[in-house]
């Protein structure tokens, strides 16, 4: 049976080898994912869809079209403070967004998570 071909480190900037099939080198280990204990509690089932209802009769539109002078329906219920950047789940930080609107928003929201995950990893 072959063994897998070496392939560098994952790590940015690492150019070491790695022939166990892992990601990455003895140096550099992959920290394991956990939830942090602060993480704020989301939601979930007939709750949040009766949440879903009040928003939308509250608030019909898509806020960032309105601010354009665009009228269009909501229909996803976006926090405007992300939960991964401590915002709440509460009627305070939530808004109606149309699809584009909100795939817009969570991308750009995706790209700071990413820089924030990156921002860390320094050599010593």
């Amino acid at each position: 049976m072959p063994a897998t071909p070496p392939k560098p480190c994952s790590h940015p900037g690492c150019g070491v080898l790695v022939r166990d099939g892992s990601s990455r080198c003895a140096k550099h280990p992959k920290a394991q994912w956990a939830k942090p204990v602060t993480a704020t509690k989301r939601v979930t089932g007939r709750k949040l869809q009766a949440l879903r209802a009040e928003l939308f009769a509250r608030q019909p539109l898509c806020v960032l079209c309105q601010a354009q002078g665009k009228v269009t329906l909501a229909s996803q219920r976006d926090h405007i403070i992300p939960l991964a950047e401590g915002g709440a789940d509460d009627a305070a930080n939530v808004q109606g967004l149309c699809e584009p609107c909100h795939a817009s928003k969570s991308e750009s929201e995706r790209t700071r998570g990413v820089a924030r995950a990156w921002a860390g990893y320094r050599d010593p």
